[in-house]
């Protein structure tokens, strides 16, 4: 095998992330321009990128070459990316405000991530068979499941905001079990990845996801009582995020290391004990700069790369159009059914559901979880990106319809 310098592999990482963030912002920008989400674009740079002499091969492992050393490090990049999207989303928590919303929020969360899980596993095993507890098909099933628990509310807020209906009582309890979601939606992907790696039983997987947790209170509450007190002291100063990533960092690291716990779920954590901080939209913003420089467009637009559209087939196909309906449905079943119980009208129980039918990039990040420790292959990215797509634009359009309708006294 020919030898290949370090200043070779330097000049190629260099002209790779130089292409892929000014690929991947442009295409997000243009995006955003014509209504669909950021992410949508950079992914789409992604996949355009594949026809590029230094992406064509993207995905094709070959250690030891130039192009595999390159697609390394544009891997580490998107794991880094990761961290920082997940530790900012968590320091993007209302505390207070999760703390206030009460049972009924709570309710909608779980229902909202337990209906998902089990429609989506059904589905997959339609799909693959239905195979027994334990065997490869079932935890790949679970997985995909697992992905469509997520909820992203960005796109809800924002058409909140445009009706005019965000801090209404209905507009609160949308975002906030959104929030809750999300928490309830991290452990589900924890112990359905320790199930599936085969570190123990689901008592194991528990119990290591609630020591977890503990360990996570208890030091949590001594760094956030220490950041506390330097941030009276020294407030706005950037050293603050500085130490703060560095922390999440830590965290990332201690849970996959010591409790088998995903290290997504400790960044988000950590996101979480900072972010009460007076400082924490400091901390928020300063984060953001950084992700948005370079990690997420490499992340996102790495995620076209690895997406493989050669293994398109019928068989998928039908799959993807099975994914995409069960995501949307899944989630007006769970969330506006389980409103209704609880005393919604039938019409405000319908909103609930649209508000939380929306995927974004935790969706994504389950799925590069998936194919990271080898339970989804990269061809079931493509099911994902259309059901990002498909209900970033639906959402928007039919809450506008539901919250413009009148309600009928009757119903």
């Amino acid at each position: 095998m020919e030898q290949i310098s370090n200043s070779d592999i330097v000049l190629q990482i260099l002209i790779s992330l130089g292409i892929i963030v000014i690929a991947a912002k442009y295409l997000g920008t243009l995006s955003k321009k014509i209504g669909f989400p950021q992410i949508a674009g950079m992914i789409v740079a992604g996949l355009l990128l594949r026809f590029l002499p230094w992406f064509r091969n993207f995905g094709a492992n070959e250690p030891g070459s130039l192009f595999g050393e390159t697609e390394k490090f544009i891997g580490y990049v998107s794991e880094i990316g990761v961290i920082l999207i997940m530790f900012s989303a968590g320091l993007g928590t209302n505390l207070k405000s999760l703390m206030k919303s009460g049972v009924k929020a709570t309710v909608i969360a779980l229902c909202g991530v337990l209906v998902p899980l089990i429609m989506g596993t059904i589905m997959a095993l339609c799909f693959w068979g239905f195979s027994g507890w334990g065997t490869p098909e079932f935890f790949k099933a679970m997985f995909i499941g697992t992905i469509l628990t997520a909820t992203s509310v960005s796109i809800s807020v924002a058409t909140l905001q445009e009706l005019g209906k965000l801090k209404s009582d209905l507009g609160q309890t949308i975002v906030s079990a959104a929030i809750i979601d999300d928490v309830f939606g991290i452990i589900a992907l924890t112990i359905v990845l320790g199930i599936s790696s085969g570190s123990g039983g689901i008592a194991v997987i528990l119990v290591k996801t609630v020591l977890f947790f503990i360990a996570a209170i208890l030091t949590g509450y001594i760094l956030f009582r220490v950041f506390k007190w330097y941030d009276r002291r020294h407030p706005h100063s950037r050293r603050i995020p500085i130490y703060g990533l560095g922390i999440a960092l830590i965290y990332a690291y201690a849970a996959e290391k010591f409790f088998g716990i995903a290290d997504i779920t400790g960044a988000y954590i950590a996101g979480v004990v900072f972010c009460s901080l007076t400082d924490a939209p400091y901390m928020e913003q300063k984060i953001d700069i950084n992700s948005y420089m370079i990690f997420s467009p490499v992340f996102f637009a790495s995620i076209g790369l690895k997406t493989d559209l050669s293994g398109m087939n019928i068989s998928l196909l039908w799959f993807t159009v099975a994914f995409v309906l069960v995501g949307c449905i899944s989630k007006i079943i769970g969330c506006g059914g389980v409103s209704r119980l609880m005393g919604f009208s039938w019409n405000d129980s319908y909103k609930v559901g649209l508000g939380m039918m929306v995927r974004g990039e935790v969706a994504l990040i389950v799925a590069q979880k998936g194919l990271s420790v080898g339970i989804v292959e990269s061809k079931y990215f493509t099911p994902v990106i259309l059901l990002i797509i498909v209900s970033s634009m639906v959402v928007p359009i039919l809450m506008k319809k539901a919250f413009s309708e009148k309600q009928n006294p009757a119903s």
